[in-house]
């Protein structure tokens, strides 16, 4: 029994072992050259040919952006960017989730207090249109510059059927220097009807 057991050990192939075979030189060789190529190709290619990747070019880049090269921030661009997945590209929001834009009276009203929103962002109990939200709206004092925020304010009051003037980059500074000191969000209702009430 123990001589047959052994005949059927020696008729097994020995199990795999990696050993210390190294990589063939070829291969290194080939991968080698690859990359030699590819770092070459990227530091002697550079082509700003709008007909390759999304069609914009570094100058559109910066334009759009509003920043040293002096254009105009683009709202649809910014409301693309940081509002549309909440508020959604209507403008309608998400019903009991996210208010929505379309014929918000906080959109329409005042437009420090819709600056003011933005800068300082929302917590707490927010009525639109009747109905009650009770989320957090992020704060984008620290993200976004004067124009930006006065582009993407001129662009929801004045799409989703909204019908409300252009709102200036010196509103949105002065928006911004009368809450410097504020660090917390506004207090949804409470501190928004603070900011309606009339001076005085």
């Amino acid at each position: 029994m123990a001589q047959n057991d052994f005949g059927a050990q020696q008729r097994e192939n020995p199990d795999p072992t990696e050993k210390d075979r190294p990589i063939p030189w070829f291969v290194l060789a080939v991968v080698g050259a690859a990359l030699a190529w590819a770092v070459g190709y990227i530091l002697t290619v550079r082509d700003d040919d709008p007909a390759l990747g999304d069609r914009r070019t570094i100058e559109t880049l910066q334009a759009k952006a509003g920043g040293a090269a002096g254009g105009a921030a683009d709202g649809a661009q910014v409301y693309a960017a940081q509002c549309v997945a909440c508020h959604q590209a209507s403008g309608a929001g998400l019903p009991g989730v996210f208010p929505p834009l379309a014929g918000s009276e906080w959109v329409l009203g005042d437009e420090k207090v819709a600056a003011a929103i933005l800068l300082h962002g929302v917590t707490g109990k927010l009525t639109v249109k009747g109905s009650a939200y009770n989320g957090q709206m992020p704060a984008f004092k620290d993200k976004l510059g004067d124009a930006e925020i006065a582009a993407v304010l001129s662009y929801i009051r004045g799409n989703f059927g909204n019908q409300a003037a252009a709102v200036t980059p010196a509103v949105v500074k002065a928006a911004r220097d009368a809450g410097a000191e504020r660090k917390e969000p506004l207090n949804g209702d409470d501190d928004l009807a603070r900011l309606t009430k009339p001076a005085g």
